[in-house]
């Protein structure tokens, strides 16, 4: 029997008692090798890499970002890390922070409906930066992204966040911390303390700034990132954490009922990375099933809907979902946490990408009339049927008395109702085309998918170089 096997044997048999069960998580993580991963394993991380390069890639080019890439770059200097979709390069410290921002800026990354949050974006960032600080095979950053995507979200299985945290930037930092200490080499000893360390270094965030549209929300898995990469230069420096820092912050400080057997449980069998969802609405994951039975009901008539023929929508969904109930949002990012939004402009615009959610879209009359007609509410008996499902129940009553339904109890995209290559293919093509071309875009593609074949993973990253860097007149 290989330690792998011994150590997920022990995680799925043995009780779990006071702090031994990050000695058997960290000896997994320090013991894992590419060899271990299932087949859908090394896939499904191989698509996860491709779409975070995809969602960072187009977040780089919105407004915000780009004033932001040029002012930290120009301040940090030039480094051996691309800022994807800049045309820039920086310290990887600066470049992981930067590209983690953009990944969450449009809403498109994708998400792990379990662990209620985006383990993803919060590892791939900062292994793009250190693979081009340093050499790494494509084996080795898949396997690291596995292990920080597997710390990340069982953490937030493991636990419940406070109602008014957000989970952006707080359990995302220990995946990044695990993964940047899996690309080093870690002992078992230094990733148990790496992970404890890195849980001091996560954020208070707010839900309100979701809702409210307060755009420093895009940072929080920016500084995840950055401080996934800065906890190894801590621990290198001799740093050191409490000595199980995720039962305290994730027991009393901002979450409650942390379960640490959660953290090793079918450690090995069920790797969470599989249970993913990928999005193709480029606005919150909690629209997404209103979204889902609206384009169901669009497809059961038979023609696109008119805004001026509605008379109401009326929605119905989990608690969650419920909360995104602004009909007036004042920005991009408010509107993406709008269910009245994103149905109206859905419906006006005949599409839920990104650019039904773009300024002009916010600002159109005829979208916010249509939005100031949209109802949603709690349905305690949907709520109930969470984390497993994501349900909604949408009527759309017409101004001559007819009522069209549609309902869903789960969002395409997850993995009772996945999206296949294709979809993901055509997903990339669109974000990434408009920068790199359709033949480099391909290749490009092409390569994350073979990520497991190349010697040097930063080598892939190459193609953002083409990019034509930001300019400005400050």
């Amino acid at each position: 029997m290989t330690d792998q096997d011994s150590a997920a044997r022990q995680a799925s048999v043995s009780p779990i008692t006071d702090t031994a069960y990050l000695d058997v998580l960290t000896e997994f993580l320090a013991h894992l090798q590419f060899e271990h991963l299932p087949g859908e394993v090394v896939e499904r991380a191989s698509w996860v890499y491709a779409d975070c390069l995809g969602a960072i890639a187009a977040g780089a080019q919105e407004a915000e970002m780009a004033a932001l890439s040029r002012r930290l770059a120009g301040e940090a200097g030039r480094g051996p890390a691309s800022i994807l979709g800049a045309g820039l390069t920086a310290p990887a410290l600066t470049a992981a922070f930067l590209n983690g921002t953009a990944g969450t800026f449009l809403e498109l990354d994708e998400g792990n409906q379990f662990a209620r949050g985006h383990p993803g974006m919060h590892v791939v960032p900062a292994l793009l930066a250190l693979s081009q600080q340093i050499r790494v095979t494509g084996r080795d950053l898949l396997t690291a992204l596995v292990a920080g995507y597997e710390v990340a979200a069982r953490i937030g299985i493991a636990s419940k966040l406070r109602m008014s945290m957000h989970p952006h930037g707080t359990w995302g930092t220990v995946g990044a911390a695990v993964a940047v200490g899996k690309i080093m080499a870690y002992r078992p000893d230094q990733l148990r303390e790496i992970i404890s360390l890195s849980t001091s270094l996560g954020l208070s965030t707010s839900r309100k700034t979701m809702l409210e549209g307060g755009t420093v929300r895009n940072t929080f898995a920016g500084v995840s990132n950055h401080m996934g990469l800065l906890a190894h230069h801590l621990i290198q420096a001799g740093f050191s954490g409490e000595a199980d820092g995720l039962a305290t912050v994730y027991g009393s400080v901002i979450a409650e009922d942390y379960q640490p057997g959660e953290m090793v449980a079918d450690l090995g069998i069920r790797y969470e990375i599989t249970r993913n969802y990928f999005k193709r609405h480029a606005c919150c994951r909690y629209t997404h099933g209103t979204l889902d039975a609206l384009e169901q009901i669009i497809r059961e008539l038979g023609r696109p809907l008119v805004p001026d023929e509605i008379d109401r929508v009326d929605v119905r969904s989990y608690s969650l979902a419920a909360q995104l109930a602004d009909r007036e949002p004042k920005n991009t990012l408010a509107g993406k946490f709008s269910i009245p939004f994103a149905v109206a402009t859905t419906i006006a615009s005949r599409s839920s990408g990104v650019a039904s959610f773009r300024s002009d879209k916010i600002n159109d009359p005829a979208i916010r009339a249509l939005a100031r007609r949209v109802t949603i509410c709690e349905d305690e008996a949907l709520t109930a049927l969470m984390p497993a499902f994501r349900p909604a129940r949408v009527k759309v009553h017409l101004r001559d008395g007819t009522v069209l339904e549609g309902s869903t109890n789960v969002n395409r995209g997850d993995t009772e109702d996945p999206y296949g290559p294709g979809d993901l293919a055509e997903k990339f093509r669109e974000v990434v085309q408009p920068l790199l071309g359709e033949t480099a875009t391909d290749a490009l593609l092409l390569s994350c998918l073979k990520l497991a074949e190349t010697e040097n993973a930063g080598e892939l990253l190459a193609p953002f170089g083409a990019v034509q860097p930001f300019t400005s007149n400050d």
